[in-house]
C-alpha cells in the first residue's frame, strides 16, 4: 500500500455518508472537495434524499457506492438493479443471504439497463456477508447461523462469485480467507474500519485502515472518524498520509 500515489490511496477509501438528509452530506460533499474518494451512500440518506442525490454527486465527479443491501424475490432485486444501474451509480450491494439465483437476479437487472441504455458504465455489483456488527454469539444464537463468523462469511463470499458478482463486503479480518477461497481478483469491501484511537461505536470487528490494506482488501468503508471529525477534511488527509 506504501507504494500507492495519494490518488491512488484516495480511489480506495469510501467516506460513509451517514446524514439524515441531504443538506448535512452536501456539507460534507464540500469539504472533501478535491480528494478523489469514493461517496458511499447508505439506506438512510437515500430515503431521505432519493435518486436526485445521487445524481448530483455524479455531477461534482464523486464515484458512488449505493449502498441499499437489497434482499428480496430474485424479480423484485432484478428490478432493482436494474434501476439504480440506470441512475448510474459505481457499484451497489445485495445481500448474499438472498441466494444464488437471487444475486444472478441482480446481475440481469445490470445487463439489462446496459443492453436499453447506451453510455451507462457497468457498476461493480457486491453482496453483503455478515454485517460487522455480527458477533459471534449474535450470529449462533439470534439469528441461527452454527459455526464461525469466518466460515458463513466464506461461504456466502464462494455463493457470490459463483453467482457471477464482483466481490464482497466483509470484515477486514476476513479478506484473507475470501482471496484464498474466491482468488485475489474477487473484490472485498471492509467497513469497521476505525484509525487508531477513535472508538470503535457499534462495530464488533475492526482494524485501522493501514491494517485492512495490509490484509489486502480492495476497499475500506470509514464513517464516523471522518464525518463526526472537527475538521473532516483533516481527517481524511491524516488517514491518507498514513498510507503513502
Amino acid at each position: 500500500m506504501k507504494s500507492l500515489t495519494l490518488e491512488q490511496a484516495a480511489n480506495r477509501i469510501m467516506v460513509a455518508l451517514d446524514y439524515p438528509d441531504a443538506e448535512a452530506a452536501k456539507q460534507l460533499m464540500v469539504q472533501l472537495e478535491g480528494i478523489p474518494c469514493y461517496m458511499k451512500v447508505g439506506m438512510q440518506l437515500f430515503y431521505a434524499a432519493g435518486p436526485d442525490f445521487v445524481r448530483e454527486l455524479k455531477t461534482r465527479g464523486y464515484r458512488v457506492f449505493l449502498d441499499v443491501k437489497m434482499h428480496d424475490i430474485p424479480n423484485t432485486v432484478k428490478g432493482g438493479s436494474n434501476s439504480v444501474t440506470k441512475l448510474g451509480v459505481d457499484m451497489f450491494n445485495v445481500h448474499a443471504a438472498g441466494g444464488v439465483q437471487m444475486m444472478k437476479a441482480a446481475m440481469e437487472g445490470v445487463e439489462e439497463a446496459l443492453a436499453h441504455h447506451q453510455g451507462l458504465a457497468k457498476p461493480t455489483v457486491i453482496a453483503v456477508t455478515q454485517l460487522t456488527s455480527t458477533s459471534q454469539t449474535m450470529m449462533n444464537e439470534e439469528i441461527g447461523i452454527p459455526g464461525l463468523v469466518t466460515d458463513s462469511v466464506v461461504r456466502y463470499a464462494q455463493l457470490t462469485k459463483e453467482a457471477g458478482l464482483h466481490g464482497v463486503v466483509a470484515s477486514p479480518q476476513e479478506v484473507t480467507l475470501i482471496k484464498q477461497a474466491c482468488g485475489e481478483a474477487f473484490q472485498t469491501i471492509t467497513p469497521g474500519i476505525r484509525p487508531a484511537g477513535s472508538a470503535v461505536g457499534d462495530q464488533s470487528r475492526v482494524m485501522t485502515p493501514e491494517q485492512a490494506f495490509a490484509q489486502g482488501t480492495d476497499y475500506v468503508v470509514i464513517g464516523r472518524p471522518i464525518t463526526a471529525a472537527p475538521s473532516p477534511r483533516k481527517a481524511l488527509e491524516s488517514i491518507l498520509e498514513g498510507l503513502i
